[in-house]
Protein backbone atom coordinates (compact mmCIF):
# COMPACT_ATOMS: atom_id res chain seq x y z
CA UNK A 1 0.00 0.00 0.00
CA UNK A 2 1.31 3.44 -0.93
CA UNK A 3 1.58 6.07 1.82
CA UNK A 4 0.39 9.55 0.87
CA UNK A 5 0.81 12.54 3.22
CA UNK A 6 -1.58 15.36 2.43
CA UNK A 7 -0.56 18.71 3.94
CA UNK A 8 -3.45 20.98 5.00
CA UNK A 9 -6.22 18.73 3.62
CA UNK A 10 -8.87 20.97 5.19
CA UNK A 11 -8.08 24.08 3.09
CA UNK A 12 -9.37 24.92 0.61
CA UNK A 13 -12.56 23.33 1.91
CA UNK A 14 -13.13 21.30 -1.26
CA UNK A 15 -9.74 19.54 -1.11
CA UNK A 16 -11.11 16.69 1.00
CA UNK A 17 -12.23 15.29 -2.35
CA UNK A 18 -8.60 14.66 -3.34
CA UNK A 19 -8.22 12.62 -0.15
CA UNK A 20 -11.44 10.71 -0.77
CA UNK A 21 -10.36 9.60 -4.22
CA UNK A 22 -6.90 8.62 -3.00
CA UNK A 23 -8.43 6.48 -0.27
CA UNK A 24 -10.92 4.97 -2.73
CA UNK A 25 -7.90 3.96 -4.83
CA UNK A 26 -6.40 2.05 -1.91
CA UNK A 27 -3.78 4.53 -0.70
CA UNK A 28 -3.01 5.10 2.97
CA UNK A 29 -3.98 8.79 3.29
CA UNK A 30 -2.31 10.65 6.15
CA UNK A 31 -3.25 14.26 6.89
CA UNK A 32 -1.21 16.98 8.60
CA UNK A 33 -2.98 20.21 9.49
CA UNK A 34 -3.45 22.85 12.16
CA UNK A 35 -7.22 22.50 12.58
CA UNK A 36 -8.40 20.37 15.55
CA UNK A 37 -9.54 16.93 14.40
CA UNK A 38 -13.02 17.36 15.88
CA UNK A 39 -13.52 20.47 13.70
CA UNK A 40 -12.72 18.71 10.42
CA UNK A 41 -15.57 18.09 7.99
CA UNK A 42 -17.04 14.59 8.43
CA UNK A 43 -16.26 13.89 4.76
CA UNK A 44 -12.58 14.69 5.35
CA UNK A 45 -12.40 12.54 8.48
CA UNK A 46 -13.80 9.63 6.49
CA UNK A 47 -11.20 10.22 3.77
CA UNK A 48 -8.14 10.04 6.04
CA UNK A 49 -6.55 6.98 7.61
CA UNK A 50 -4.92 9.18 10.25
CA UNK A 51 -4.60 12.88 11.05
CA UNK A 52 -1.75 14.63 12.87
CA UNK A 53 -2.55 18.08 14.28
CA UNK A 54 0.26 20.64 14.55
CA UNK A 55 -0.03 23.98 16.29
CA UNK A 56 1.13 25.81 13.18
CA UNK A 57 1.89 24.67 9.65
CA UNK A 58 4.31 27.61 9.51
CA UNK A 59 6.52 25.84 12.07
CA UNK A 60 8.77 23.58 9.97
CA UNK A 61 10.06 21.61 12.95
CA UNK A 62 6.52 20.68 13.97
CA UNK A 63 5.57 19.53 10.49
CA UNK A 64 8.89 17.70 10.16
CA UNK A 65 8.14 15.78 13.36
CA UNK A 66 4.70 14.89 12.03
CA UNK A 67 6.20 13.43 8.84
CA UNK A 68 8.80 11.58 10.92
CA UNK A 69 6.03 10.09 13.08
CA UNK A 70 4.13 8.84 10.03
CA UNK A 71 7.35 7.44 8.55
CA UNK A 72 8.11 5.56 11.76
CA UNK A 73 4.55 4.22 11.99
CA UNK A 74 3.79 3.38 8.37
CA UNK A 75 7.17 3.08 6.67
CA UNK A 76 8.46 4.86 3.59
CA UNK A 77 6.35 7.80 2.40
CA UNK A 78 5.62 7.55 -1.32
CA UNK A 79 3.94 10.90 -1.85
CA UNK A 80 3.73 14.23 -0.01
CA UNK A 81 1.55 17.01 -1.38
CA UNK A 82 -0.65 19.96 -0.43
CA UNK A 83 -1.81 20.98 -3.92
CA UNK A 84 -1.58 24.51 -2.48
CA UNK A 85 0.55 27.36 -3.82
CA UNK A 86 1.29 28.67 -0.33
CA UNK A 87 2.95 25.42 0.77
CA UNK A 88 4.86 24.51 -2.42
CA UNK A 89 8.26 25.35 -0.95
CA UNK A 90 7.40 23.64 2.33
CA UNK A 91 6.30 20.52 0.44
CA UNK A 92 9.56 20.49 -1.53
CA UNK A 93 11.67 20.89 1.62
CA UNK A 94 9.90 17.97 3.30
CA UNK A 95 10.31 15.78 0.21
CA UNK A 96 13.99 16.64 0.07
CA UNK A 97 14.58 15.98 3.76
CA UNK A 98 12.71 12.65 3.72
CA UNK A 99 13.97 11.51 0.29
CA UNK A 100 10.48 11.43 -1.24
CA UNK A 101 11.29 11.51 -4.95
CA UNK A 102 7.78 11.66 -6.44
CA UNK A 103 7.62 15.47 -6.57
CA UNK A 104 9.61 18.69 -6.83
CA UNK A 105 12.64 19.07 -4.56
CA UNK A 106 14.06 22.22 -2.98
CA UNK A 107 16.48 22.58 -5.90
CA UNK A 108 13.51 22.84 -8.29
CA UNK A 109 11.87 25.76 -6.51
CA UNK A 110 13.58 28.77 -8.16
CA UNK A 111 12.24 28.06 -11.66
CA UNK A 112 8.69 27.39 -10.49
CA UNK A 113 8.33 30.02 -7.75
CA UNK A 114 10.31 33.06 -8.94
CA UNK A 115 8.57 34.97 -11.71
CA UNK A 116 11.86 36.28 -13.09
CA UNK A 117 13.29 32.75 -13.45
CA UNK A 118 10.11 31.39 -15.06
CA UNK A 119 10.73 33.57 -18.10
CA UNK A 120 13.79 31.58 -19.20
CA UNK A 121 11.79 28.36 -19.33
CA UNK A 122 8.88 30.00 -21.13
CA UNK A 123 11.30 31.37 -23.70
CA UNK A 124 12.86 27.90 -24.15
CA UNK A 125 9.33 26.72 -24.95
CA UNK A 126 9.04 29.41 -27.63
CA UNK A 127 6.48 31.49 -25.70
CA UNK A 128 6.78 35.28 -25.64
CA UNK A 129 7.25 37.04 -22.27
CA UNK A 130 6.87 40.60 -21.05
CA UNK A 131 10.07 42.61 -20.54
CA UNK A 132 11.07 42.99 -16.91
CA UNK A 133 13.39 44.70 -14.46
CA UNK A 134 14.27 43.67 -10.93
CA UNK A 135 13.36 46.63 -8.73
CA UNK A 136 16.44 48.45 -7.46
CA UNK A 137 16.54 52.23 -7.10
CA UNK A 138 14.61 55.12 -8.63
CA UNK A 139 17.14 55.68 -11.39
CA UNK A 140 17.16 52.01 -12.43
CA UNK A 141 13.37 51.77 -12.45
CA UNK A 142 12.95 55.00 -14.40
CA UNK A 143 15.44 53.77 -16.98
CA UNK A 144 13.28 50.66 -17.47
CA UNK A 145 10.12 52.77 -17.72
CA UNK A 146 11.78 54.86 -20.43
CA UNK A 147 12.12 51.64 -22.45
CA UNK A 148 8.62 50.23 -21.98
CA UNK A 149 6.49 53.22 -20.96
CA UNK A 150 3.85 53.50 -18.27
CA UNK A 151 1.94 51.73 -16.86
CA UNK A 152 4.14 49.04 -15.33
CA UNK A 153 3.19 46.25 -12.93
CA UNK A 154 5.24 45.57 -9.80
CA UNK A 155 4.87 42.47 -7.60
CA UNK A 156 6.97 40.20 -5.37
CA UNK A 157 9.24 37.98 -7.46
CA UNK A 158 8.18 35.09 -5.23
CA UNK A 159 4.54 35.80 -4.46
CA UNK A 160 1.19 34.06 -4.21
CA UNK A 161 -1.68 35.16 -6.42
CA UNK A 162 -2.16 38.90 -6.90
CA UNK A 163 -1.21 39.89 -3.36
CA UNK A 164 0.97 43.01 -3.08
CA UNK A 165 0.67 43.71 -6.81
CA UNK A 166 0.81 47.34 -7.93
CA UNK A 167 0.04 49.09 -11.21
CA UNK A 168 2.16 52.23 -11.51
CA UNK A 169 1.24 54.90 -14.05
CA UNK A 170 3.35 57.94 -13.09
CA UNK A 171 6.74 58.85 -11.65
CA UNK A 172 4.95 59.94 -8.48
CA UNK A 173 3.37 56.49 -8.06
CA UNK A 174 6.76 54.90 -8.68
CA UNK A 175 8.35 57.03 -5.98
CA UNK A 176 5.51 56.19 -3.58
CA UNK A 177 5.94 52.48 -4.26
CA UNK A 178 9.70 52.62 -3.63
CA UNK A 179 9.05 54.42 -0.34
CA UNK A 180 6.48 51.76 0.60
CA UNK A 181 8.90 48.95 -0.27
CA UNK A 182 11.68 50.51 1.75
CA UNK A 183 9.45 50.95 4.79
CA UNK A 184 7.32 47.79 4.70
CA UNK A 185 9.28 45.15 2.76
CA UNK A 186 12.95 46.15 2.46
CA UNK A 187 14.10 42.54 2.09
CA UNK A 188 11.52 41.45 -0.51
CA UNK A 189 12.65 41.22 -4.14
CA UNK A 190 10.13 42.79 -6.51
CA UNK A 191 9.87 42.36 -10.25
CA UNK A 192 8.70 45.20 -12.53
CA UNK A 193 7.12 44.24 -15.85
CA UNK A 194 5.75 46.10 -18.82
CA UNK A 195 1.97 46.22 -18.79
CA UNK A 196 0.26 43.70 -21.06
CA UNK A 197 -3.15 44.66 -22.40
CA UNK A 198 -4.79 41.28 -22.27
CA UNK A 199 -7.17 38.85 -20.66
CA UNK A 200 -5.82 35.86 -18.76
CA UNK A 201 -6.24 32.41 -20.29
CA UNK A 202 -5.19 29.32 -18.37
CA UNK A 203 -4.06 25.82 -19.18
CA UNK A 204 -5.27 23.44 -16.47
CA UNK A 205 -4.01 19.90 -16.81
CA UNK A 206 -3.21 16.69 -14.98
CA UNK A 207 0.22 15.43 -16.03
CA UNK A 208 1.37 11.83 -15.66
CA UNK A 209 4.74 10.47 -14.53
CA UNK A 210 6.09 10.70 -18.10
CA UNK A 211 5.20 14.37 -18.51
CA UNK A 212 2.15 13.72 -20.70
CA UNK A 213 -1.29 15.29 -20.10
CA UNK A 214 -4.10 12.89 -19.27
CA UNK A 215 -6.66 15.67 -18.86
CA UNK A 216 -6.76 19.27 -20.16
CA UNK A 217 -9.08 22.23 -19.69
CA UNK A 218 -8.78 26.00 -19.35
CA UNK A 219 -10.37 29.13 -18.00
CA UNK A 220 -10.63 32.77 -19.03
CA UNK A 221 -10.42 35.77 -16.67
CA UNK A 222 -11.63 38.86 -18.59
CA UNK A 223 -10.89 41.09 -15.56
CA UNK A 224 -7.48 40.83 -13.93
CA UNK A 225 -7.19 39.49 -10.38
CA UNK A 226 -4.94 42.48 -9.67
CA UNK A 227 -7.76 44.90 -10.49
CA UNK A 228 -10.32 42.84 -8.54
CA UNK A 229 -8.14 42.89 -5.42
CA UNK A 230 -6.95 46.48 -5.68
CA UNK A 231 -10.31 47.98 -6.66
CA UNK A 232 -12.50 45.77 -4.44
CA UNK A 233 -14.42 44.72 -7.57
CA UNK A 234 -16.74 41.87 -8.33
CA UNK A 235 -15.04 38.79 -9.75
CA UNK A 236 -15.75 36.81 -12.88
CA UNK A 237 -14.06 34.01 -14.77
CA UNK A 238 -15.25 30.96 -16.63
CA UNK A 239 -14.18 27.52 -17.74
CA UNK A 240 -14.06 27.67 -21.50
CA UNK A 241 -16.27 25.16 -23.29
CA UNK A 242 -13.47 23.88 -25.52
CA UNK A 243 -9.76 24.54 -25.05
CA UNK A 244 -8.27 26.66 -27.87
CA UNK A 245 -5.52 24.93 -29.79
CA UNK A 246 -2.94 27.68 -29.18
CA UNK A 247 -3.54 27.49 -25.40
CA UNK A 248 -3.18 23.71 -25.53
CA UNK A 249 0.05 23.95 -27.53
CA UNK A 250 1.53 26.60 -25.21
CA UNK A 251 0.55 24.60 -22.13
CA UNK A 252 2.08 21.37 -23.42
CA UNK A 253 5.28 23.17 -24.42
CA UNK A 254 5.57 24.72 -20.95
CA UNK A 255 5.00 21.34 -19.29
CA UNK A 256 7.99 19.96 -21.18
CA UNK A 257 10.18 23.01 -20.58
CA UNK A 258 9.54 23.10 -16.83
CA UNK A 259 9.93 19.33 -16.46
CA UNK A 260 6.49 18.71 -14.96
CA UNK A 261 5.61 15.16 -13.91
CA UNK A 262 2.84 13.66 -11.76
CA UNK A 263 1.07 16.96 -11.07
CA UNK A 264 -2.12 18.95 -11.45
CA UNK A 265 -1.00 22.29 -12.95
CA UNK A 266 -2.47 25.72 -13.62
CA UNK A 267 -0.46 27.72 -16.17
CA UNK A 268 -1.51 31.29 -16.84
CA UNK A 269 -1.08 33.07 -20.16
CA UNK A 270 -2.01 36.50 -21.43
CA UNK A 271 -4.12 36.63 -24.58
CA UNK A 272 -3.40 40.07 -25.95
CA UNK A 273 -6.42 42.29 -26.56
CA UNK A 274 -4.45 44.70 -28.76
CA UNK A 275 -1.18 44.80 -30.66
CA UNK A 276 1.96 45.48 -28.60
CA UNK A 277 5.19 45.89 -30.54
CA UNK A 278 7.42 44.14 -28.00
CA UNK A 279 5.24 41.02 -27.78
CA UNK A 280 3.10 40.60 -30.85
CA UNK A 281 -0.36 40.94 -32.29
CA UNK A 282 -3.82 40.99 -30.77
CA UNK A 283 -4.91 37.45 -29.90
CA UNK A 284 -1.38 36.15 -29.40
CA UNK A 285 -0.48 34.07 -26.33
CA UNK A 286 2.11 35.60 -23.96
CA UNK A 287 3.47 33.92 -20.81
CA UNK A 288 2.27 35.11 -17.41
CA UNK A 289 3.30 32.54 -14.77
CA UNK A 290 3.23 28.86 -13.90
CA UNK A 291 1.44 27.44 -10.89
CA UNK A 292 2.43 23.90 -10.01
CA UNK A 293 -0.85 23.08 -8.31
CA UNK A 294 -4.55 22.93 -9.21
CA UNK A 295 -6.34 26.12 -10.16
CA UNK A 296 -7.45 27.93 -7.02
CA UNK A 297 -10.59 27.99 -4.95
CA UNK A 298 -13.54 26.06 -6.34
CA UNK A 299 -12.20 25.88 -9.90
CA UNK A 300 -11.65 22.08 -9.82
CA UNK A 301 -15.38 21.70 -9.14
CA UNK A 302 -16.14 24.10 -11.99
CA UNK A 303 -14.01 22.00 -14.34
CA UNK A 304 -16.05 18.97 -13.26
CA UNK A 305 -19.27 20.79 -14.14
CA UNK A 306 -17.83 22.03 -17.46
CA UNK A 307 -16.59 18.59 -18.55
CA UNK A 308 -19.11 16.29 -16.86
CA UNK A 309 -16.29 14.46 -15.10
CA UNK A 310 -14.34 14.24 -11.81
CA UNK A 311 -10.86 15.79 -11.84
CA UNK A 312 -10.29 14.76 -8.21
CA UNK A 313 -10.56 11.15 -9.33
CA UNK A 314 -8.49 11.69 -12.47
CA UNK A 315 -5.70 13.15 -10.33
CA UNK A 316 -5.94 10.33 -7.76
CA UNK A 317 -5.95 7.74 -10.56
CA UNK A 318 -2.76 9.31 -11.93
CA UNK A 319 -1.17 9.01 -8.46
CA UNK A 320 -2.31 5.43 -7.85
CA UNK A 321 -2.25 3.88 -11.32
CA UNK A 322 -0.38 6.27 -13.61
CA UNK A 323 -3.46 6.95 -15.73
CA UNK A 324 -7.26 6.98 -15.63
CA UNK A 325 -10.35 5.55 -17.27
CA UNK A 326 -12.58 8.31 -15.86
CA UNK A 327 -14.87 9.43 -18.71
CA UNK A 328 -15.29 13.03 -19.82
CA UNK A 329 -18.82 13.87 -20.89
CA UNK A 330 -20.65 16.77 -22.51
CA UNK A 331 -18.84 20.13 -22.49
CA UNK A 332 -20.30 23.37 -21.15
CA UNK A 333 -19.24 26.88 -20.22
CA UNK A 334 -19.01 27.05 -16.44
CA UNK A 335 -19.29 30.62 -15.17
CA UNK A 336 -18.17 31.97 -11.79
CA UNK A 337 -19.54 35.28 -10.54
CA UNK A 338 -18.37 36.65 -7.20
CA UNK A 339 -20.44 39.51 -5.86
CA UNK A 340 -18.80 42.02 -3.52
CA UNK A 341 -20.69 42.93 -0.36
CA UNK A 342 -21.81 46.55 -0.10
CA UNK A 343 -22.74 47.05 -3.75
CA UNK A 344 -26.28 47.81 -4.84
CA UNK A 345 -27.34 45.05 -7.23
CA UNK A 346 -30.42 45.17 -9.48
CA UNK A 347 -31.36 41.53 -8.91
CA UNK A 348 -31.68 40.02 -5.45
CA UNK A 349 -30.22 36.67 -4.52
CA UNK A 350 -33.72 35.16 -4.55
CA UNK A 351 -34.48 36.54 -8.01
CA UNK A 352 -31.25 35.13 -9.43
CA UNK A 353 -31.90 31.73 -7.89
CA UNK A 354 -35.37 31.67 -9.39
CA UNK A 355 -34.27 32.77 -12.86
CA UNK A 356 -31.23 30.46 -13.09
CA UNK A 357 -32.38 27.53 -10.98
CA UNK A 358 -31.75 25.06 -13.80
CA UNK A 359 -28.20 26.36 -14.39
CA UNK A 360 -26.88 26.86 -10.86
CA UNK A 361 -24.30 24.33 -9.69
CA UNK A 362 -22.78 26.00 -6.59
CA UNK A 363 -24.04 28.90 -4.50
CA UNK A 364 -22.25 29.84 -1.29
CA UNK A 365 -20.42 32.45 0.74
CA UNK A 366 -16.74 32.65 -0.17
CA UNK A 367 -14.25 31.93 2.64
CA UNK A 368 -12.61 35.08 3.97
CA UNK A 369 -9.14 33.87 2.91
CA UNK A 370 -10.30 33.83 -0.74
CA UNK A 371 -12.68 36.79 -0.75
CA UNK A 372 -10.08 39.40 -1.74
CA UNK A 373 -9.70 37.83 -5.18
CA UNK A 374 -13.12 36.22 -5.53
CA UNK A 375 -15.75 38.44 -3.88
CA UNK A 376 -18.03 37.53 -0.99
CA UNK A 377 -20.99 35.68 -2.54
CA UNK A 378 -20.42 33.19 -5.33
CA UNK A 379 -22.65 31.85 -8.06
CA UNK A 380 -21.44 29.03 -10.31
CA UNK A 381 -23.60 28.04 -13.27
CA UNK A 382 -23.27 26.10 -16.53
CA UNK A 383 -24.44 27.08 -20.00
CA UNK A 384 -24.39 25.50 -23.43
CA UNK A 385 -23.73 28.77 -25.28
CA UNK A 386 -21.62 31.86 -24.71
CA UNK A 387 -24.66 34.11 -25.23
CA UNK A 388 -26.45 32.44 -22.32
CA UNK A 389 -23.39 32.89 -20.13
CA UNK A 390 -23.04 36.58 -21.01
CA UNK A 391 -26.69 37.16 -20.09
CA UNK A 392 -26.06 35.48 -16.74
CA UNK A 393 -23.11 37.77 -16.03
CA UNK A 394 -25.14 40.80 -17.05
CA UNK A 395 -27.91 39.86 -14.60
CA UNK A 396 -25.73 38.81 -11.66
CA UNK A 397 -23.52 41.89 -11.74
CA UNK A 398 -26.05 44.54 -12.80
CA UNK A 399 -25.88 47.46 -10.35
CA UNK A 400 -28.05 50.47 -9.65
CA UNK A 401 -25.59 53.31 -8.95
CA UNK A 402 -23.83 55.24 -11.70
CA UNK A 403 -20.24 54.55 -10.62
CA UNK A 404 -20.66 50.80 -10.57
CA UNK A 405 -22.74 50.96 -13.74
CA UNK A 406 -19.68 52.42 -15.51
CA UNK A 407 -17.61 49.47 -14.30
CA UNK A 408 -20.33 47.11 -15.52
CA UNK A 409 -20.24 48.74 -18.95
CA UNK A 410 -16.49 48.13 -19.14
CA UNK A 411 -17.04 44.51 -18.16
CA UNK A 412 -19.63 44.07 -20.91
CA UNK A 413 -17.13 45.54 -23.38
CA UNK A 414 -14.47 43.05 -22.29
CA UNK A 415 -16.83 40.09 -22.56
CA UNK A 416 -17.70 41.16 -26.07
CA UNK A 417 -14.14 40.41 -27.18
CA UNK A 418 -15.15 36.86 -27.93
CA UNK A 419 -12.79 33.91 -27.88
CA UNK A 420 -10.38 32.11 -30.20
CA UNK A 421 -11.48 29.13 -32.19
CA UNK A 422 -11.29 25.87 -30.26
CA UNK A 423 -10.62 22.40 -31.58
Amino acid sequence: MQNFIFISPNFPTNYWQFCRELKNNGLNVLGIGDQPYEELKPELKASLNEYYKVNSLENYDEVYRAVAFFTFKYGRIDWLESNNEYWLERDAALRTDFHITSGFQTSDMPRIKYKSKMKEYYQKAGIATARYHMVDDLAGCKAFVEQVGYPVVVKPDNGVGASDTHRLSTDKELEEFLAYKEKEHPDVAYIMEEFVRAEVNSYDAIIDAHGNPIFEAGNVSPVSIMDIVNNDDNSIYYIIKDLPEDTRAAGRAAVKSFGVKSRFVHFEFFRMTEDQTSMGKKGQIVALEVNMRPCGGFTPDMIDFARSTNVYKIWADMIAFGGTDMPVGEHYYCAFAGRRDGKSFVYSHEQLMQKYQDNMRMVDRIPEALSGAMGNQMYVATFSTRDEMEKFYSDVLAVTDATNAKVQAELTKVLALGEPEAV
